[in-house]
C-alpha cells in the first residue's frame, strides 16, 4: 500500500474525516514520473433524492459495504455506471428527449440516454424508487411489492434491460423529474475511474425508499447538513463529490427549491489535479480549494500499488 503518512492534512487544518487515502500519494507519484497508465473513465449517474422534512429536506444515504470494490465504506448517493443497453435500446421516455439532455450534459444524444437512463435505472435498483409511470404526467405510486423486488434483482444480474423492464409494465421513464446538478471525474491515480453525472429528484409521492439494499449496510435519510457535519467531525465517511454536493444543496429550503436550483447550474467537469515536491504531495480539487489534501508522505518501498 502507500507510504506512511506523518503529515496528513487539509488546506484548512488536520481533519481525520478527510485524510489522504493511504493508496494515493505512491500512485500520484508514479502518476507524475509517467509510471502509471490511468484507466479510462466509466460513464455513470448518480441521484440525490430528496424529501420534505418538516421546516427543511432530508437526503438519502447509502452507506456502501466494507466489500465494495469502489468506495468501500463510504457514504454515497443511490448510483453506478451506464450498462451499454442504457443507450442501445429504445426507451419508452418522457420530459426533455435525448437531444435536449445531449447539450445540457455535453454530451451526444446517445450518451445523454445512456447517462439519464442509468440515473433512472440505478435509482430503482439501489433504493426502490422508480422514476417511471405509465405516462407522462404519472409515477408508479408503490414500487415495495416482491415483483418490484424482483425486478431489481433481475436488473441488478444484468438478466433484463431497462427498456425491457419498462415495456413489459407499460411504463414511460420520466426525465423531466431529474434536475442535472454536476460532474466529476474521479482522478487519473485512481484504480477505478467514473465521468459521473449527478442528478437530484424528489422522492414520489406514494414511494418508499428501501431500508436495505445489496450494496449498503446502513441507509439514512439525513438533512444535508446534518450530513456534512457528520463528515467534518469523522462521523460518516465521504468522497469529496458527495459532501460537496450535500454542501451545496445545505441553504436550500425544500426538494422543490433543489430542483429549480439545479436548472442553473454548470456542468463543466471536476478532477483533481496533483502535485509532488519532495515528500509532499498535493490533491486539489480546482474550484473547490477547501478539499485539497497537502501532507508529507515518503516514498514507500516497492512503489505503486
Amino acid at each position: 500500500m502507500g507510504g506512511g503518512r506523518t503529515d496528513g492534512r487539509t488546506a484548512g487544518g488536520p481533519s481525520a474525516a478527510a485524510a489522504m487515502p493511504p493508496s494515493w500519494p505512491d500512485r500520484i507519484r508514479a502518476l507524475a514520473a509517467g509510471a502509471y497508465e490511468p484507466p479510462v473513465p466509466r460513464r455513470a449517474a448518480t441521484v440525490v433524492l430528496l424529501r420534505d422534512a418538516g421546516p427543511g429536506m432530508e437526503a438519502y444515504l447509502l452507506r456502501r459495504r466494507a466489500s465494495m470494490a469502489f468506495a468501500a465504506g463510504m457514504y454515497a448517493y443511490p448510483g453506478g455506471a451506464v450498462d451499454p443497453r442504457d443507450a442501445d435500446l429504445h426507451v419508452d421516455w418522457a420530459g426533455p428527449p435525448p437531444g435536449e439532455w445531449a447539450r445540457r450534459l455535453g454530451t451526444d444524444p446517445a450518451a445523454a440516454q445512456a447517462v439519464v437512463c442509468a440515473a433512472v435505472r440505478e435509482t430503482f435498483e439501489e433504493s426502490g424508487v422508480l422514476l417511471a409511470g405509465p405516462d407522462a404526467g404519472s409515477v408508479v405510486a408503490d414500487t415495495s411489492g416482491e415483483e418490484w423486488r424482483a425486478a431489481r434483482a433481475a436488473l441488478e444480474a444484468h438478466e433484463t434491460s431497462f427498456a425491457a423492464f419498462l415495456r413489459e409494465r407499460g411504463l414511460v421513464l420520466r426525465s423531466d423529474l431529474l434536475g442535472a446538478w454536476a460532474r466529476w471525474i474521479t482522478p487519473e491515480f485512481e484504480e477505478r475511474r467514473y465521468d459521473t453525472w449527478f442528478f437530484v429528484a424528489v422522492l414520489p409521492g406514494g414511494q418508499h425508499a428501501a431500508d436495505a439494499t445489496g450494496e449498503a449496510d446502513r441507509v439514512v435519510w439525513t438533512a444535508p447538513a446534518a450530513a456534512v457535519a457528520g463528515f467534518e467531525e469523522g462521523r460518516l465517511g465521504m468522497l469529496p463529490p458527495t459532501v460537496t454536493v450535500l454542501r451545496e444543496l445545505a441553504p436550500l429550503g425544500t426538494p422543490a427549491a433543489a430542483l429549480a436550483a439545479s436548472r442553473d447550474r454548470r456542468l463543466d467537469p471536476v478532477m483533481a489535479e496533483t502535485a509532488v515536491d519532495g515528500d509532499r504531495v498535493t490533491v486539489r480539487w480546482p474550484g473547490h480549494e477547501h478539499l485539497t489534501l497537502d501532507g508529507l508522505f515518503p516514498p514507500a518501498r516497492g512503489g505503486a500499488r
